[in-house]
């Protein structure tokens, strides 16, 4: 048993990174196993880039390793291959950039464009985690540019709490998050939003709610957590046609 483990883990094939300037930032893009120009890909665009992939960028040195669950979920054909574009937060300027407006317009009007006529692209997910994957379920709800949506532990208390009176222009598939770990007020407003979301007409096949007994407010828990997310938004035999570049 141990031998074949060792031989499953050994025939595991690797996607690859590529990195790329883009104003003051850096975007990190995984490419999934056997990437080629013959294929058109679904991408997913993760905000805070830093914390995704190499441990010495992120914060406190402790990434979500993003690269390892998509490879290992692709290799056990529970998730259909996906680009993921990782997105550099701004530094110091993260919160505004995350809680105005200008920054959904760059990944739009810029960012997107870029990254669709760099690779051969179907269609669009957006995710992220805290303020990060707030903005990400904000621009996934106002615009019909995202079919799937990635909220993991999300800043649902900001602005006192505007994402719950927010009216859906978009239906995206919606995989929403949070740690038991991350204190009181964190759970109940997930929970909270969950109901809203339940409300406006999600399901339980559009809608995946997990809670997290061990999770807090980290990385290493949202690394935990990574591959179900993938599994979810990009389910084997799903995004195989049509180029939406």
């Amino acid at each position: 048993m141990h031998f074949r483990l060792w031989q499953r883990r050994r025939a595991l094939r690797r996607g690859t990174l590529e990195q790329f300037p883009f104003r003051d930032r850096q975007i990190t893009v995984y490419l999934p196993p056997g990437h080629g120009a013959d294929r058109a890909y679904p991408v997913l665009y993760m905000q805070d880039g830093q914390n995704l992939f190499d441990d010495e960028r992120s914060f406190a040195r402790q990434s979500w390793r993003l690269h390892d669950a998509a490879d290992t979920a692709i290799g056990a054909r529970t998730a259909t291959p996906m680009i993921i574009a990782g997105i550099d937060h701004a530094g110091d300027k993260r919160i505004d950039e995350y809680t105005g407006d200008d920054y959904g317009r760059m990944l739009l009007d810029e960012i997107k464009p870029l990254v669709d006529s760099k690779y051969r692209t179907t269609t669009a997910a957006i995710g992220g985690s805290s303020l990060g994957g707030l903005v990400s379920l904000r621009l996934g709800l106002t615009t019909s540019v995202f079919s799937g949506v990635a909220a993991m532990s999300p800043s649902v208390w900001w602005n006192n709490r505007a994402i719950l009176e927010l009216e859906p222009l978009n239906h995206p598939r919606i995989w929403l998050d949070v740690g038991w770990r991350e204190g009181r007020k964190t759970l109940d407003d997930a929970r909270l939003l969950h109901d809203r979301l339940r409300a406006k007409g999600w399901s339980d096949a559009d809608l995946h709610f997990y809670q997290d007994r061990r999770g807090d407010h980290s990385e290493l828990a949202w690394r935990r957590r990574a591959k179900m997310m993938l599994e979810f938004l990009f389910p084997p035999g799903e995004f195989a046609s049509s180029n939406g570049s």
